[in-house]
């Protein structure tokens, strides 16, 4: 496992985040390669199934895709996305190596009930996956916004001071604004 190495300059990391509407039955997902200091020098692009169970593996693609060794974090928007498609962030940790960590904005009751609403036949399999899951944990960021992270490969304290470090304003770190935004333009396109 590569540790995280906040003190060093020009620190990239892979941020990911999506789009999608209830219609569609693909989000798009939108990667952007950035350091620390808000450098963008790569981007990578892929779909995942609105409902489905391919998030982790469409995310682990869009790394390997990239082929980017310098690449030493990962931060995705949100860990349950495209209608109940859950992203298991330390099964991404542990088969690249790096820390992971998923950020959500918004303290919330468990989705249990909301699965089985949605997914009737199917729900005990997301339920699993679900339930695997680490707890969220709180954080207050230096801006006094609070984040709700699931963290993989790092500290939560690492967590913070990277998180800190890359938010600029608000509670959104600033590599995810710029990712939501593109995915948004994507779908947008038909992309």
């Amino acid at each position: 496992m590569r540790n995280l190495h906040l003190e060093k300059q020009g620190l990239r990391g892979l941020a990911i985040a999506e789009s999608f509407t209830e219609t569609s039955k693909k989000s798009v997902l939108a990667g952007i390669v950035i350091s620390t200091e808000m450098v963008i020098d790569g981007f990578v692009f892929d779909h995942s199934t609105v409902g489905g169970d391919d998030a982790t593996e469409v995310i682990l693609s869009m790394y390997e895709r990239l082929d980017r060794p310098d690449v030493s974090f990962l931060l995705i928007s949100g860990i349950v996305i495209s209608l109940y498609n859950i992203v298991d962030v330390k099964k991404i940790s542990e088969k690249i190596g790096l820390p992971v960590i998923g950020v959500t904005y918004e303290d919330s009751s468990g989705i249990e009930d909301a699965i089985k609403h949605h997914f009737p036949k199917s729900y005990e399999s997301k339920l699993s996956k679900y339930s695997h899951l680490e707890p969220r944990k709180k954080i207050t960021l230096k801006t006094s916004y609070d984040l709700y992270i699931r963290n993989e490969g790092c500290t939560l304290l690492e967590a913070k001071q990277l998180i800190d470090k890359i938010t600029l304003q608000g509670s959104v770190p600033e590599p995810l604004r710029i990712s939501q935004m593109l995915a948004k333009t994507l779908l947008k396109a038909k992309f």
